[in-house]
């Protein structure tokens, strides 16, 4: 931030001025990121009982939301700066200072955002694609200061500028669509695609059929509910086996720490026809029918038989 100010000073453009500002956005939001990140660390607790991981997603928001207002005060200044133009200078000098500072975020951003897939953590994974975002704005911003200093138009400064904004503007409404859509609780149909896909490639046949599942996510962790059918002739000691089985199905080839809530249902006649189980001494007719699990089926409130 004070390598960018210093260009800014520098130069007098307003094209530095808006990585300038940007760089206040990064050290606002990473200082909320880094308090939110500690929060979301903490044990579950009786006022929380899922957790504390869904500051994670209100910390995305305020980043969100502070990069908007940067480049909204962008563009307005920019746009004054075009019927008002201030005399700019040194420009090779200010690339120079906003090449190193790219460079230098782009490889910080790389790195947040590994580890921020890795954890998973959707705070520094937003705050890695945050830097990522700044470096391609610097690396605009030296090819149009050397743009500017070899053509000398220099009312090139104050619309780049603008272009500029627009990309930052573009930038928090994806951060804040993917807080609120984390706040909201809204479907992650990829996290659920996987789950589902994972469920029938090792479904048992004790699993008749799988319905109304629903994921949230609390931060790094993942929470599922979903309705089991069994056979109805299990007793409870099977019955918790094979819901052990589920959970440890999951917990151990989805890639992220799932809690889940099974409820679970008793077949009925109408479930022999797509029931796989073996020697079953109940069977009121034989399998006709192979029924694939697939997310529309999963998540309806209706076994499988059930239009």
């Amino acid at each position: 931030m004070v390598m960018k100010f210093a260009a800014y000073f520098l130069t007098n453009s307003n094209f530095v001025l808006t990585d300038a500002a940007e760089s206040i956005v990064n050290v606002v939001a990473s200082s909320f990121a880094f308090y939110s990140i500690y929060l979301a660390s903490l044990p579950r607790d009786e006022n929380h009982p899922y957790g504390h991981g869904k500051v994670e997603f209100f910390s995305v928001f305020i980043e969100g939301a502070l990069i908007g207002i940067a480049g909204v005060i962008i563009i307005l200044k920019s746009v004054y700066s075009i019927f008002n133009p201030e005399v700019i200078r040194d420009l090779l000098r200010g690339a120079i200072i906003i090449g190193i500072t790219g460079a230098i975020n782009g490889c910080l951003g790389y790195y947040m955002v590994r580890k921020g897939k890795s954890l998973p953590s959707i705070t520094i994974e937003a705050d890695g694609k945050h830097l990522l975002t700044d470096m391609v704005t610097s690396a605009g911003l030296v090819v149009g200061l050397l743009l500017i200093h070899f053509t000398k138009i220099l009312w090139l400064d104050s619309v780049l500028s603008i272009l500029v904004g627009i990309y930052i503007l573009y930038t928090a409404y994806k951060l804040i669509r993917r807080s609120v859509a984390g706040l909201m609780d809204e479907t992650d149909f990829i996290i659920v695609s996987d789950v589902v896909k994972l469920l029938g490639e090792k479904r048992r046949y004790e699993w008749i059929d799988i319905h109304n599942l629903r994921a949230q996510k609390y931060g790094n962790e993942l929470h599922i509910d979903c309705h089991l059918t069994l056979p109805n002739y299990f007793d409870l000691n099977k019955v918790h086996e094979e819901v052990k089985q589920v959970e440890w199905l999951i917990n151990r080839d989805a890639g992220i720490q799932t809690e889940l809530f099974i409820h679970t249902d008793p077949c009925l006649p109408f479930c022999c026809h797509y029931c796989s189980m073996p020697n079953c001494p109940i069977r009121s007719e034989a399998k006709t029918e192979e029924i694939e699990w697939t997310m529309e089926k999963v998540m309806r409130n209706k076994k499988h038989y059930e239009a």
